[in-house]
């Protein structure tokens, strides 16, 4: 008869996938089955080699560090969901207004005009340039900086005729000074709020004729 030694049939167990399980339910355990394991540990110990107290002590402070970041992330998660929720409830109270945000390129309807702010570097003229998507110029206008930083601006929806400009995408380019010495200046668009969506990058504002853009690129409500 063939004897079955403690190592074959932990082997055996192994090669059955139940260590790996076992292992899975460790990451698991609770306060009480960690207790439970200690005492069994406690009982079943070689009486040669007694655990030693600072052994028991390291085991007690690991299992304790545990639970408190356990514990810690929980709070933190119900935290930043009473957060988010907080951020959706605010931000759904924006549909209807106007946004200011980073963009250059819009949807238009026929004869629909648009309002934003240039970013001057400096004190001078700001040309502005109303692209097609054929890349053709349609209306061409001038600002003037008074000094660095936001410059209001509006475009009617006419071309340089006086007609009506046909529904379209158009971008808005800006620039200052001229020949080598011109700089293309950073454009920003303001549209209303159609709509707020829920994304898992975070809350994006639906915006009209500028599509989706998150809560983040917004740089005035009004």
């Amino acid at each position: 008869m063939t004897a079955i030694s403690g190592t074959s049939t932990d082997n055996a167990f192994a090669q059955q996938g139940l260590a790996a399980t076992q292992a899975a339910r460790r990451t698991q355990l609770g306060q009480a089955d960690f207790l439970r394991l200690m005492t069994e540990q406690l009982k079943n110990q070689d009486p040669l080699k007694p655990l030693e107290g600072t052994q028991m002590l390291g085991q007690l402070a690991q299992f304790s560090t545990v639970q408190g970041i356990e514990n810690m992330q929980n709070a933190l998660g119900a935290v930043a969901s009473v957060m988010e929720s907080d951020q959706t409830l605010r931000a759904a109270a924006l549909v209807g207004h106007d946004a200011l945000v980073e963009a250059s390129t819009l949807d238009l309807q026929a004869g629909a005009g648009v309002r934003g702010e240039i970013v001057a570097t400096g004190a001078g003229p700001v040309q502005i340039d109303i692209v097609d998507a054929s890349g053709q110029v349609v209306r061409r206008m001038s600002v003037q900086a008074d000094a660095a930083g936001a410059v209001p601006y509006a475009w009617d929806g006419r071309t340089g005729a006086g007609a009506a400009a046909p529904a379209g995408r158009y971008t808005v380019r800006a620039t200052s000074g001229t020949g080598s010495d011109a700089q293309a200046l950073a454009v920003r668009l303001a549209a209303r709020v159609d709509s707020v969506s829920i994304e898992p990058t975070g809350l994006t504002l639906n915006l009209a004729g500028l599509g989706s853009h998150p809560l983040s690129a917004v740089r005035r409500i009004g």
